[in-house]
């Protein structure tokens, strides 16, 4: 009477095979991250208007300077403050800003994120 014997585990391409794909998403994780705390940062830039005192008050350009120099501080270097949107309506101080962030990923492939951010001010 014939026994088989079957073999446990994995061959040495299944384990090549695994470790592809987790150095991939590894890969793709270390790009996407800093993205998104970028833009967290960003955020809490523009939610900080809220607290602002006089905010409303105050004119296109000192709204982007001041968002420029927070923009500074939270160390945003390549985001430009001038893409900041400032309108005013009815006592109603919006500030947007929407930009896109595009990072190598290997070979000719990109990985690309769109941001869109909006913080309304009522007036005081």
């Amino acid at each position: 009477m014939k026994t088989r014997h079957y073999q446990k585990g994995m061959t040495a391409i299944g384990w090549l095979l695994v470790l592809a794909l987790i150095a991939f998403f590894t890969l793709i994780t270390l790009r996407l991250v800093p993205m998104y705390l970028e833009y967290a940062k960003v955020s809490s830039v523009l939610e900080s208007l809220q607290e602002e005192s006089g905010i409303t008050r105050r004119s296109r350009a000192e709204i982007v300077s001041l968002v420029g120099r927070r923009f500074d501080v939270n160390d945003i270097r390549d985001l430009d403050p001038k893409l900041i949107k400032v309108s005013k309506d009815k006592g109603i101080l919006t500030v947007s800003i929407a930009y896109e962030r595009r990072e190598h990923l290997l070979a000719n492939v990109d990985v690309v994120a769109a941001f869109d951010k909006k913080v309304e001010v009522v007036a005081n």
